[in-house]
């Protein structure tokens, strides 16, 4: 069964929560190319689950309550698909249709989608293998990640990972294409961590690749 979750990792999930959603609200107004038609709708909507979420999971770290599972997959897949379709959007911008944006702004659109790249899939670690948002088992051994904390046990008694452990594996991950201190387990953590990477290099590779070019 998994540990209840503390006030302050979900303040700090919530946070980072809001963050990323201001990060593609921010896409927007650098470039509002980046951000058209549904997404004006999308954004919206995010908040409104990113309230539900939160109030409920408050609500259910006093009263017992588990939040549905399909609320948190819904969150965290949307905004996972807005800022793949920001990142095709502008690559294709730039290849397909030789669109001519200024250094700044590309720049911007560029840090905009890899820090929201970062946090969505800190959320997503932090979900699938911490009590998360929704507290509810993902995979069949209820364990996505091995930390190098969790093999020290002696020096390490009764640790276990919090949000900002998920975040630094994010981070790390999104830089150097691979973990720092943590292995993944399953498949659904490799796929997961695969699809951040490619993210990231693509991000990283092209759209500020081209962004330096443009600056200099």
């Amino acid at each position: 069964m998994r540990q209840l979750i503390t006030t302050r990792e979900l303040l700090q999930a919530q946070i980072a929560l809001f963050a990323a959603i201001a990060l593609q609200g921010a896409v927007w107004k650098i470039n509002g190319e980046l951000l058209a038609g549904p997404q004006y709708v999308l954004i919206p909507i995010e908040v409104v689950l990113a309230v539900v979420i939160g109030l409920t999971t408050l609500k259910g770290a006093t009263g017992h309550r588990v939040l549905p599972h399909a609320f948190v997959l819904a969150l965290l897949g949307l905004l996972s698909a807005v800022n793949v379709s920001s990142l095709i959007i502008v690559l294709n911008a730039l290849i397909v249709d030789h669109v001519i944006f200024s250094g700044p702004e590309l720049l911007g659109s560029a840090i905009a989608i890899f820090m929201t790249n970062i946090i969505v899939f800190a959320l997503w670690y932090w979900e699938i293998d911490s009590p998360g948002f929704s507290r509810t088992r993902w995979s069949r051994n209820d364990k996505d990640f091995q930390f190098t904390q969790q093999d020290s046990h002696h020096e390490f008694p009764g640790w276990k990972a919090e949000f900002l452990d998920y975040l630094y594996v994010s981070i790390t991950n999104a830089i150097n294409f691979a973990p720092a201190d943590a292995r993944p387990l399953t498949h659904g953590a490799k796929l997961l961590m695969a699809s951040q990477a490619l993210v990231s290099v693509f991000t990283l590779a092209l759209v500020v690749a081209r962004s330096v070019s443009i600056l200099s």
